[in-house]
């Protein structure tokens, strides 16, 4: 069964139970749920949709980053929920494997609600007919002790270990910091 947008209310529900301080930074989210239903997963979802992200953290405290190809910048793997998506942490989990080539028994999650929910806007792409919208990425945190990257080049072409402290999004930078001190 794709996401549901229960499933999306409860993650959110959860999350904010741990930092009440973000509800006014994802009213935007809350209020395109209400409104898209259970079309929130749908890439085709204009108002805003989510999306999921993998924040991947060696034991040496770096996290692993990629180019991408059509955004021109480094980003942490992750991309669209797909209708065989249940939850979003295995949306993040097989965005990860698509991306890098690092499987689901390479990685250690941590927990199952979001390290962070970032709201940002994607700039509209005339070749696919998307006008600009917000994607609400789900950034869950997973441990590895891999570090043999296979890129899947049509969207990926980079990658990199860099130290948590070179991350420049607050709070995820906080937040990966504080995950991986010893």
């Amino acid at each position: 069964m794709p996401i549901s947008a229960q499933h999306v209310r409860d993650t959110v529900t959860a999350y904010l139970a741990d930092h009440p301080d973000e509800k006014d930074a994802l009213s935007p989210l809350c209020e395109v749920l209400e409104q898209a239903g259970d079309v929130i997963a749908s890439r085709k979802e204009f108002r805003g949709h989510v999306t999921a992200g993998a924040v991947l953290v060696r034991p040496d405290g770096r996290v692993l980053t990629i180019e991408h190809r059509a955004l021109r910048t480094w980003l942490l793997p992750g991309g669209h929920v797909e209708t065989s998506d249940t939850t979003l942490r295995d949306a993040a989990l097989r965005e990860l494997a698509e991306e890098t080539g690092i499987n689901r028994d390479q990685v250690e999650p941590d927990g199952e609600v979001p390290l962070h929910i970032d709201v940002h806007t994607i700039p509209a792409n005339d070749a696919k007919g998307e006008p600009e919208h917000p994607h609400f990425d789900f950034r869950f945190l997973f441990h590895t002790t891999a570090d043999a990257v296979e890129l899947q080049e049509e969207e990926v072409t980079n990658y990199s270990w860099q130290l948590a402290d070179t991350l420049t999004t607050e709070p995820l930078r906080s937040r990966v910091m504080t995950a991986v001190r010893p």
